[in-house]
């Protein structure tokens, strides 16, 4: 699939993140007021904005779909647990490298690299830079609740980076970087992902 044929999409997915920010702008105005007809006409300003970006990720879907390739792509990913339909838009339109790439260069085109030493041996916060802002904003956003209740293998190295008294931002990030691994391998190997949690995210 061409860079040029995904450039549409991204747009469209673009509109898509402008109206997510102005979701979360309205709600944190909502929380400076108490007036009972502020509240209620930002509330209603909420909804609809809700409403629109809903219709627009299903636009986006049908479009992404119309290519059996994409379309493939996305199935693949959104079979991973904690990967919704909206984290797998941003991954297939965004990242068409995935797949072609080794796991430390697809983490580090994601701007999750360098990799966490997880011996417990290493001291000390570790950082990341780089990378596409987009994508891993969308990772952040599903690996939080995916670590908590949707992917048992993320759980697992959550709770451990936990208990070995690592910060909770480093262990989320490791948690990131085994997302887009998941997704790299599914990717690769064109087969999906073995579920191990029956319930499904949105995110």
């Amino acid at each position: 699939m061409a860079t040029s044929r995904l450039a549409p999409l991204a747009e469209h997915l673009l509109f898509i993140e402008q109206l997510e920010l102005d979701i979360a702008r309205l709600k944190t105005r909502r929380e400076r007021f108490t007036d009972k007809r502020i509240l209620k006409q930002i509330e209603h300003e909420i909804t609809t904005l809700k409403r629109r970006c809903k219709a627009e990720l299903l636009r986006l879907q049908t479009a992404v779909c119309k290519h059996d390739y994409l379309a493939r792509r996305l199935e693949l990913i959104e079979s991973i647990d904690g990967i919704g339909m909206r984290t797998a838009l941003t991954l297939v339109i965004l990242l068409p490298e995935l797949g072609k790439l080794g796991r430390e260069q697809i983490c580090a085109l994601t701007g999750v690299a360098p990799f966490d030493d997880e011996s417990g041996e290493r001291t000390g916060e570790r950082h990341i830079a780089g990378g596409r802002a987009r994508v891993r904003r969308a990772l952040f956003n599903a690996a939080l609740p995916a670590a908590q209740r949707w992917n048992s293998a993320l759980i697992a190295l959550y709770d451990r980076l936990i208990d070995r008294g690592k910060a909770h931002k480093t262990a989320l990030i490791a948690c990131v970087r085994k997302l887009v691994i998941f997704a790299n391998a599914v990717i690769e190997r064109g087969s999906p992902w073995i579920k191990d949690a029956p319930p499904r995210p949105t995110i």
